[in-house]
């Protein structure tokens, strides 16, 4: 579904992905992993455009995304949910989860009620402002904003960062069912070991900008913890 090929970025002068090459299955869950710094973000964010890459070849679904806008990868079908949330907070719950309709092809413009039943939360303070909603509430609206396009890929940035547990926990269970239950692809990033193990199903790890490991999460061995995760 997803493949990058030889993708080299830069800020700067800085080289901050190294002839990287990364491929996500229709239908799988793949984990990116890695300490902080080794480009794990800017990896997602020059998948969205968000960031330039200098060379390499970025294709979804056999559409050459290096030459399209942020905003028509997402028309593509792919729903990001950034690192930090990045939810608006003067608008409501219900005006953010319409930012996310305005990506659909179809051109809905009614939030799915899907959303509402993996998040009951959204509906009751859906008149609230996403200012004022909890840490973990916001993230549920992060993930709802990012569903409301009817994506067909759902890269998530770190989603369980300054969580408590129980909605960790909440939000690992969602990311299964749209994954194993309804056929979801999705792309994470993740440090919580844990997590990754239980709702991955392959991961990849990166050192200083590079590949250096791959493989079915349960290959995930106490070495390459030792050697690449560990703090």
């Amino acid at each position: 579904m997803l493949s990058l090929k030889g993708i080299n970025q830069y800020y700067g002068e800085s080289h901050t992905l190294w002839d990287l090459d990364l491929s996500v299955q229709q239908g799988e869950c793949l984990c990116v992993m890695g300490r902080n710094g080794v480009g794990k973000t800017t990896l997602l964010k020059t998948i969205m455009g968000l960031l330039p890459s200098a060379s390499g070849e970025i294709r979804f679904l056999d559409q050459d995304l290096r030459k399209k806008a942020a905003e028509d990868r997402a028309r593509a079908g792919i729903g990001y949910v950034p690192q930090g949330r990045e939810i608006f907070p003067l608008l409501t719950v219900e005006e953010n989860l319409e930012t996310g309709l305005q990506a659909r092809p179809d051109r809905q413009r009614k939030i799915p009620e899907r959303i509402y039943e993996l998040f009951p939360v959204l509906h009751e303070m859906r008149h609230r402002r996403g200012g004022d909603l909890s840490g973990g509430q916001q993230q549920q609206l992060a993930i709802g904003r990012a569903l409301a396009l009817d994506p067909k890929l759902l890269i998530l940035d770190e989603p369980t960062e300054g969580i408590q547990p129980n909605i960790v926990d909440m939000i690992g269970r969602v990311i299964k069912t749209l994954n194993r239950e309804e056929g979801l692809t999705v792309l994470l990033v993740e440090q919580k070991l844990h997590f990754a193990r239980a709702t991955a199903d392959r991961f990849t790890i990166l050192d200083r900008g590079r590949n250096v490991a791959e493989g079915a999460v349960g290959e995930l061995d106490d070495a390459l913890v030792k050697k690449y995760l560990t703090v």
